[in-house]
C-alpha cells in the first residue's frame, strides 16, 4: 500500500498539534491489533541514521524496533515493511507488529520490567521514538528463569541474547537453515552452553555425518558401528519387518504374519519370557538368530501351513544374508545375544551421565538401508523408556535429530516409516513423558506436514530456497512475521529466533565457539590444498584398506 488517505493532513496536523514530535521520529497512524500502521518522517529518518548508538542508527528500517509512550507503560513494536507516501515524498508508511510492554521509569522515562504481549494499545496520533541500546538491554534482559546465552541481539554490540532452556525444551525446538550457514557449528553452541548449564543431563543426538564426535570429545561419550552394539532383538516387530521383509504388496502382507509368529515363538524361548505373563511380539526379549531361522525351517515344512515355501525361504535368506554380512555385525553379531538391555540404556541415555550429559551416535559408516531402522530403535527406546519410567524419579531426555528430513519425510510410502511414525510421536506426545525432541534440518519443506508447528521454538538460519521460506513463515508466531522477512537476508551465523524459549523473537549474532568445541563440518579450501603435493601413495594404501574392511 503506497497511498493512505488523510496521511500527508495527519501528519501535518499531528505536528504542529506536538511540538515535542521533533523528538519523535513519527506517528502511528492505524491500529489493527498486533499489526499496524505508523507514519515516519523521513528526513528524521536521515538524522538518526548517524547518530553513534547503533539501535538508533537502524530506527525505522526493516527488522529494528520502535517505542510508543501509553500511559505510564512502553509499547514496543518491530518494523515489517516500509513504504513510501505517494502524497508527500517526506513520509514514509511503516508495517508494524507488536512485541509487548514495559514499565516507565518516573525519574529517567526509561523501560524496566518488561513483558510480551500488549494489554493497552496506542490511538493514532502517538508519537514514535527510536528505541535505543539501552532500551534493548532491558527489552532482552534474561529474568530469574534457567537460560543460556548463545550470543549478542542485533545490532546492538553488547546486548546478550538468552535461550530459556526449560521452556526450549519442554515444548521441543528446531534448528533450520541452508547449507553452509553455520548450522552445526551453532547447534554444537547450543547443546555445549546447554551440557555446561546442566552437566548431568540427558542428550542423545543422531549425527548422520559424523561431525559431532569431534566437538563433544571432553562432554560426551561417542558410539558408532565400532562400539554401539546395539542388540538386534531390541526391535520391535515393525522394525523387524523393515529389516527382515523384503516382499512387496500382497507378498509383504503374508511375510509379515509369517515372522510375527516365528518371532513370538523365537522370543518364547527365553527364560525371561517364563516370568513375563502377557509377552508381545514387541516385547524386547533377547532371542537367538538361529532359533528364528530353525522355527522358520520347521514351520516351512508343515503341511498345513497356509501358504507355499517361499515366503519362508524368503525371510530364512534374508535374515542369513544379514546375520554373515560384517556391515551389520554392530547390530546382528552372535556375541548380542545376552539380556544388556540395562547396559545399552545406560550407556546411551547416560544414566548416570558422569559429567558427559550428551552421547552422539555416529551413524555415518552404517549401511544406507539400515539407517533409518537404527534410528527409529533409538528414538522409539527413548520414548518407551519415558513411558515405563513414569512411576521413578524423572530424567528428562532430549533427543537430537540432525538432517530431520531423512526420518521424517512428507512421503508416507516407502521405507523408513517406523523412525518417521515414531519421532511424529514424540512431535506430539513427548512432552508428557519427559521427552524433548530438537530437529535440525536443512529443508524443513521436506518434513512431515505438522512436525515443525510441534516445535515451540524455532531458530532460523539463511534459508535460500522460497518453499523453505515459506514452510518456515507459517508455523511461526503471528508476532514474528517482520523478523521472518529477513530471514534471506541474514549473514552467516546470524539467526532469527521466535517461540518459547525466549521473551521476544530475535536476531542475534552468534558467539564464536572454541576450536576444540566446534564439529568437524568446516569447507575445505580448494585453493590452499590443491598447491600441496606429497604422500599420496601412503594415502591410497590407508583408504583402500579402511574401504575394504568397510571401517575406520
Amino acid at each position: 500500500m503506497t497511498h493512505m488517505p488523510g496521511a500527508t493532513q495527519f501528519s501535518q496536523a499531528g505536528a504542529s498539534a506536538h511540538p515535542s514530535l521533533s523528538d519523535a521520529m513519527g506517528m502511528v497512524f492505524q491500529i489493527a491489533g498486533s499489526s499496524s500502521k505508523i507514519i515516519i518522517d523521513a528526513d528524521r529518518l536521515q538524522i538518526l541514521g548517524q547518530d553513534s548508538d547503533p539501535c538508533i542508527a537502524m530506527a525505522g528500517q526493516v527488522g529494528s524496533q520502535v517505542k510508543m509512550r501509553v500511559g505510564n507503560s512502553w509499547l514496543i513494536a518491530s518494523v515489517r515493511a516500509l513504504t513510501l507516501d505517494r502524497d508527500n515524498a517526506s513520509s514514509i508508511i511503516a508495517d508494524i507488529d507488536f512485541l509487548g510492554e514495559g514499565d516507565q521509569e518516573v525519574l529517567t522515562g526509561r523501560i524496566y520490567r518488561f513483558r510480551r504481549g500488549v494489554t493497552r494499545y496506542p490511538t493514532p496520533g502517538t508519537e514514535i521514538h527510536p528505541a535505543s541500546s539501552a532500551d534493548m538491554q532491558q527489552i532482552y534482559a534474561a529474568d530469574d528463569r534457567p537460560h543460556v546465552h548463545i550470543g549478542t541481539v542485533y545490532p546492538t554490540l553488547d546486548t546478550r541474547a538468552a535461550l530459556y532452556v526449560d521452556s526450549m525444551l519442554g515444548k521441543h525446538f528446531a534448528l533450520l537453515g541452508s547449507t553452509g550457514t553455520g548450522k552445526s557449528t551453532s547447534a554444537a553452541l547450543i547443546l555445549h552452553r546447554i551440557c555446561d548449564l546442566s552437566p548431568q543431563g540427558h542428550i542423545v543426538m543422531i549425527d548422520p555425518h559424523g561431525e559431532y564426535g569431534a566437538a563433544f570429545q571432553q562432554n560426551g561419550a561417542v558410539y558408532d558401528i565400532n562400539n554401539l552394539a546395539l542388540p538386534y532383538w531390541l526391535m520391535n516387530f515393525e522394525e523387524h519387518c523393515e529389516v527382515f521383509v523384503t516382499a512387496q504388496g500382497g507378498e509383504r502382507t503374508v511375510d509379515c504374519d509369517i515372522l510375527a509368529k516365528c518371532l513370538l515363538a523365537a522370543r518364547m524361548k527365553n527364560r525371561l519370557a517364563e516370568s513375563i505373563g502377557r509377552l508381545t511380539v514387541d516385547s524386547p526379549i533377547p532371542y537367538l538368530l538361529s532359533d528364528l531361522t530353525n522355527i522358520l525351517q520347521n514351520e516351512m515344512g508343515k503341511l498345513d501351513k497356509g501358504t507355499g515355501s517361499l515366503p519362508y525361504m524368503r525371510l530364512k535368506t534374508k535374515i542369513d544374508e544379514i546375520k554373515a554380512d560384517p556391515r551389520y555385525s554392530f547390530m546382528f553379531s552372535g556375541m548380542l545375544v545376552a539380556d544388556t538391555m540395562q547396559e545399552f540404556i545406560a550407556k546411551i541415555f547416560r544414566l548416570p551421565s558422569n559429567g558427559k550429559p550428551i552421547s552422539i551416535i555416529d551413524v555415518s559408516a552404517m549401511p544406507s538401508d539400515i539407517t533409518s531402522t537404527v534410528v527409529s530403535v533409538l528414538s522409539r527406546l527413548v520414548f518407551d523408556y519415558a513411558i515405563w519410567a513414569r512411576e521413578e524419579p524423572q530424567r528428562p531426555i532430549l533427543l537430537v535429530c540432525e538432517e530431520a528430513h531423512r526420518y521424517i519425510p512428507a512421503s508416507t510410502s516407502g521405507r523408513g516409516q517406523a523412525v518417521r511414525r515414531i519421532l511424529e510421536r514424540i512431535a506430539k506426545e513427548g512432552r508428557k513423558y519427559g521427552v524433548s525432541l530438537g530437529l535440525i534440518t536443512q529443508r524443513p519443506s521436506d518434513l512431515a506436514e505438522g512436525v515443525l508447528s510441534q516445535c515451540g521454538t524455532i531458530i532460523a538460519m539463511r534459508l535460500n530456497n522460497d518453499r523453505d521460506q515459506a514452510f518456515v513463515k507459517a508455523a511461526m508466531p503471528e508476532g514474528a512475521r517482520g523478523f521472518l522477512d529477513s530471514i534471506p537476508a541474514l549473514r552467516n551465523r546470524e539467526c532469527i529466533i521466535c517461540g518459547e524459549g525466549v521473551a521476544v523473537p530475535i536476531r542475534v549474532s552468534l558467539d564464536d565457539l572454541e576450536e576444540a568445541r566446534r564439529p568437524a563440518s568446516a569447507d575445505p579450501s580448494f585453493t590452499d590444498l590443491w598447491r600441496q603435493s606429497g604422500g599420496e601413495h601412503d594415502i591410497l594404501d590407508r583408504t583402500i584398506a579402511r574401504w575394504r574392511s568397510q571401517g575406520r
